[in-house]
């Protein structure tokens, strides 16, 4: 009950704080915010950075707890390592499915940094490759869970 407590006084501190600094930013004129680096920095970037260290607190918080719960059951963590390994199969494979031919522009012209044998043009064409196994896949189970419902109705 204590911590719950604790819980809910962290929470509104947390609201407390970014509901302040988000009226900071509409107290203040949007012009002046847009044209005087001074105005925007001492308003707009407090409460980008809090957001950004909530992300990040989140974040770590999430893994954190994901580790910790994995831990303390082993056979959950034999069941994420399997899964683990065999998404890293299906990226190998889209490792090797990819290329990395040079990108051209409307123009014909080959983009900036899209230069044939560039590893960033062959890990984007990795990450498309990598999409469509795995909408594949999540295709064939959508069909699959489709075809048992039919069966068993």
């Amino acid at each position: 009950m204590k911590s719950n407590k604790i819980l809910n006084i962290l929470i509104a501190a947390i609201a407390l704080i970014g509901g302040f600094l988000f009226i900071r930013v509409f107290m203040e004129d949007t012009d002046a915010i847009e044209t005087d680096v001074d105005v925007a920095n001492s308003v707009v970037s407090p409460l980008i950075y809090y957001s950004t260290y909530l992300f990040y607190a989140a974040v770590i918080i999430t893994i954190g707890l994901s580790l910790i719960s994995l831990v303390r059951n082993p056979e959950n963590l034999k069941k994420t390592l399997g899964g683990l390994a065999i998404l890293g199969v299906l990226l190998l494979v889209a490792y090797f499915l990819s290329d990395s031919e040079a990108v051209y522009n409307a123009a014909g012209e080959i983009e900036s940094g899209g230069e044939e044998g560039s590893a960033v043009n062959k890990w984007v064409g990795t990450g498309i490759w990598y999409s469509v196994i795995l909408g594949g896949i999540a295709s064939l189970f959508f069909v699959w869970d489709l075809l048992k419902g039919l069966v068993k109705s």
